[in-house]
Order: C-alpha cells, then sequence, then structure tokens
C-alpha cells in the first residue's frame, strides 16, 4: 500500500490505466500470453479505494464496466410449459452469445431463474444459448475462469504447486447451467452438455488463441445430484472444503460442492503439466 502511495504521489499526472499496468510490471503480473493482468489490478485498486487506503486519480472517461455493473432489465418471455421427450424440441441450436440482444437475453434468463443469479463476466469466458427447433429458448451455459485451487481437482490432474499457476489457463469452469423451470424435457441437460462438450475447444481457440483440455464444474449437494453431468461422461473427483473457488487464504465458507471434471484431450494430464 505504501509503494501504491508513492507511485501515485510521485506521478501526480497519471491516469488509472498507467498506474495499474505500471503495478503490473512491476509485482509481475502477467498472464500466460505475457500481457499485463490490467483488470485484475484495477480491481484491486478499487478495493483498496473503497476501504481508505489509497486515493485514485479521477477517471479519464467513463468506466469501462459500465455496462456490465447496469441494472439488467427485464425481457418480455413466453413461460408457455416445454414439455415431452427430446425428439420433440430437436434439433437444438447451440448458439454463443456474442450480440448485444443476445447478451440481453442471456443476462436476464440467468439472472432472473439461476439461483446464483448474474451480474455479467470478466476475463476469458465463453456464453451458449439454447434454442429448440421452434426457437424457443430452452437453457443458458456459463463457462469462465476455473478456480484457482482444488485439491481433488489438483490430484486427478497430478498436478504439482509450480504447474498449477503456469497451466491453469488450460482448465475452464461451468459457472452457471441452468434449464428454464418451464422446460420439462428428459435428459435435455445431459443432451445439452454433450453436444457443448464436443465444440468447446474449437470455440475457445477462435475466441482467445488458446486450447483448453479440461472442463470443471462444482454442484451443490445441498440442492443438486449431479444426475446430468454423470450422464454425460463427467467424472466425480470428489469434493471441495466448503471454500469459495476464489478462497486462496481460508477465509470464505461456502457448502460443501461435488466436484466433476471433463477431460477434453486424452493427452489432457500431459498437456496440463508442460503445455
Amino acid at each position: 500500500i505504501t509503494s501504491i502511495r508513492e507511485l501515485i504521489r510521485s506521478n501526480p499526472s497519471w491516469h488509472r490505466t498507467h498506474l495499474s499496468r505500471e503495478l503490473c510490471r512491476q509485482w509481475g503480473w502477467f498472464n500466460h500470453r505475457g500481457q499485463v493482468k490490467d483488470m485484475a489490478c484495477r480491481s484491486l485498486l478499487l478495493k483498496l479505494e473503497a476501504l481508505g487506503y489509497v486515493s485514485l486519480p479521477k477517471r479519464q472517461g467513463p468506466c469501462p464496466n459500465a455496462s456490465r455493473n447496469r441494472a439488467i432489465h427485464d425481457i418480455v418471455h413466453d413461460t408457455t410449459p416445454i414439455e415431452g421427450s427430446l425428439q420433440d424440441v430437436l434439433p437444438l441450436s447451440i448458439e454463443l452469445v456474442k450480440d448485444k440482444s443476445s447478451l440481453s437475453l442471456f443476462g436476464f434468463l440467468l439472472s432472473r431463474y439461476h439461483y446464483l443469479g448474474y451480474r455479467g463476466s470478466v476475463g476469458e469466458n465463453m456464453k451458449y444459448l439454447i434454442f429448440d427447433r421452434s426457437r424457443r429458448p430452452l437453457s443458458c451455459v456459463l463457462f469462465g475462469s476455473a478456480a484457482w485451487k482444488v485439491g481433488c481437482r489438483d490430484s486427478y490432474i497430478g498436478w504439482e504447486r509450480a504447474q498449477r499457476p503456469k497451466y491453469l489457463h488450460l482448465v475452464t469452469n461451468n459457472m452457471r447451467f441452468l434449464v428454464l423451470p418451464w422446460v420439462r424435457i428428459p435428459h435435455l441437460a445431459s443432451h445439452v452438455l454433450g453436444r457443448i462438450v464436443r465444440r468447446i475447444r474449437e470455440d475457445w481457440k477462435k475466441s482467445y488463441g488458446h486450447d483448453v483440455v479440461l472442463l470443471e464444474t462444482f454442484v451443490d449437494v445441498t440442492r443438486f445430484r449431479g444426475t446430468c453431468y454423470r450422464a454425460a461422461n463427467w467424472v466425480l473427483v470428489g469434493r471441495t472444503k466448503g471454500r469459495s473457488r476464489n478462497d486462496r487464504y481460508n477465509t470464505i465458507r461456502v457448502p460443501q460442492k461435488e466436484v466433476y471434471v471433463y477431460p477434453l484431450s486424452s493427452r489432457f494430464r500431459e498437456i496440463l503439466a508442460h503445455g
């Protein structure tokens, strides 16, 4: 904190971006591509300012996350029950969320109907909207940053401590999986998972220029049984210890969750050990 204060005091003309990038360089905060972790540093600075530890330079323009933090507006939607067999809704359309309209629908449905809600996503992520053959929305699926440390997952991979931060970007976390509450189609969830695991590797390469070789997810055992993941051949590797996925310092207590993974390559252990 003292060094941050001194950097701000010594460089009164610097804007926030300049400050955060310089701190990243000083601290060695770089991602796997060698790029500074500007947003992570900016988030830290904002938290320190909110706690009164530092006073940041005035903003030079609108907050780049303003759209992400904006209230999610209601979207008129049909909640007529969709029932029957899987064949009744095939073929499904599984679409990447890219344009403003689909992003609004994706955010609204998750925020309204997923028990964890949704406030937007930062960093590398993949969003899917699933529609039936009549273009009725059925499901939303979100993948994002993998958990920093999970004992049973790391043991399953065979990671040593030094390997995890180097190759964690090759793992992605299924952070949200929602089948809309008025949709009652047996086997739909496992079918959607099966379709996505066959394409997400290529989708990720096209969007971010690097591979992903392992999927992970956490199932709250107080709410769900993980049936769709087992049916889609995900592997149960253990349980969490009741800590948040981003809790690096043993301070955040949450319900225990089952940890499922899905290898996208038969060589995933080798790749996650050596790149």
